[in-house]
């Protein structure tokens, strides 16, 4: 996990969780995977941190940056 970030990651014991990089315990904990977007994206936007989202198997399906964006695009 990267620096300043939070993700939404599965939970081993069912549903989804929002982590912030480097914390031991999970943000929020909710039941499906879009409430978990909906909200993570929320608190990313707040706290200007790169938002991921995983998979079921851990893999990074997507990401937005909320400010900060190390490689901004030209124009």
């Amino acid at each position: 996990m990267t620096r300043n970030s939070h993700h939404v990651v599965h939970n081993p014991n069912g549903g989804w969780d929002i982590k912030r990089s480097g914390a031991q315990r999970s943000s929020g904990h909710y039941a499906t995977k879009q409430e978990a977007i909906n909200v993570g994206r929320k608190i990313s936007r707040n706290q200007n941190t790169e938002f991921v989202i995983h998979g079921m198997n851990g893999r990074i399906q997507s990401s937005d940056s909320h400010g900060n964006d190390p490689y901004p695009p030209k124009g």
